[in-house]
This record gives C-alpha cells, structure tokens and sequence, in this order.
C-alpha cells in the first residue's frame, strides 16, 4: 500500500517534500519562483542563511529577499505593515517585494542593517506550495555568483551553484520562458514609498 501511494504521488508534491526535508535541515535548494531561479533556505536559520552567503559568493552585510505565501504570513514578520502595502500586493500586476521596517522571527544575517527586510508574496504555484507547506519564510535570492548576470532560466544556472546547493528542485527545469527579478518598493511605517527597482 505504501508503495502505491508513493507511485502515484505528485512529482511536484514530491519535489516539494524532498525541498522541505533540506530546509528543515538547515540545507539550502535551487528552485523556481515567481521571477527567477533562487536560491533558497530557511530565512529563520542564521547558519543556513550564512551559507547562501558563501554560494554566492556575496558580502554578507546585504540583505537578502525572502518568499512567504500569503499576506497573512506576511504579518509573523514584519512588527507593522503599513496599510500601503496591502494595497500594493493587491494591485500588483507583476511580482513585488516590499521592503519594510520592523523586521522580527527572521534570521538577523538576512537583514538590512536598519532592521528591514525584503519579503514578497509569491502567487507562483510551485514556491507558493513550498512556502506554504513550509509554513516559514523561504529565501529567495537570485541563482548566481555575486557580480555575475542572474540566469533566465535553469539552463543559464552555473554549475557551481548547482553544486554548492543541497538540493536542486526538479519542477521547471525544462520551463525555457524568459523571467525577469521583482519590481522592488521600499515603504516606511510612516507611508513614505520608494521604488529601488521597476
């Protein structure tokens, strides 16, 4: 019966599953979002986040993005989410992230130095799925060494980042689709916005 059931799971499902098992291991993935390849581990995990650090290859005083899945996961983040925002992932027609202050729960490496973080609700299937199933906060920063172009697709990853990581993520790899990185917006609790990038 076991192995029956193990047949006829979800490829996606048990993609997802294999991710998970790393992440709740202090591991890092690749895998697809809602904009590029990322690479991803738990954004709680101070010493997992180090080590998407060194896979890029990246100066640890910048920050990181991070992917949850709904906006009310969102709230176990951030102290205040100015009501600007609710608006903005409402009406976004493209993926955002938001960078906000009062960042809390989250790793204190993946921070800005004044204490804001860079989170996006993903509305893709696959990373929505994993961050919800996940039910914590996933990186998300770009498939590449710092200073090198961001891949477009699986193809374009170098495959030193394939094999630093822990996992790599089946599901997309053959998706050959041309993706773009998040609109980024910045916003105080006050309401002042920023965009840092469209």
């Amino acid at each position: 019966m076991k192995t029956e059931s193990i047949r006829r799971e979800n490829p996606r499902d048990a993609d997802i599953r294999a991710a998970i098992d790393v992440l709740r291991q202090g591991g890092t993935i690749l895998y697809p979002t809602d904009t590029i390849w990322g690479i991803g581990c738990d954004a709680t995990n101070p010493e997992a986040v180090r080590k998407v650090f060194q896979i890029k290859h990246r100066d640890d005083s910048k920050a990181l993005i991070c992917l949850v899945d709904s906006p009310g996961r969102l709230q176990r983040y951030v102290r205040r989410v100015p009501d600007v925002a609710w608006d903005i992932i409402d009406c976004a027609t493209r993926p955002t992230t938001l960078i906000l202050d009062g960042a809390v729960n989250l790793a204190p490496n993946l921070l800005a130095e004044d204490g804001s973080v860079a989170i996006r609700v993903t509305a893709e299937v696959f990373s929505k799925q994993l961050c919800y199933r996940y039910q914590k906060a996933i990186v998300s920063t770009s498939a590449n060494i710092s200073g090198q172009p961001a891949p477009q697709t699986f193809a374009d990853i170098d495959p030193a980042i394939i094999d630093a990581v822990d996992y790599v993520c089946l599901s997309r790899q053959r998706d050959t689709s041309r993706h773009q990185p998040s609109a980024i917006i910045k916003m105080g609790i006050d309401g002042e916005v920023k965009i840092i990038r469209t």
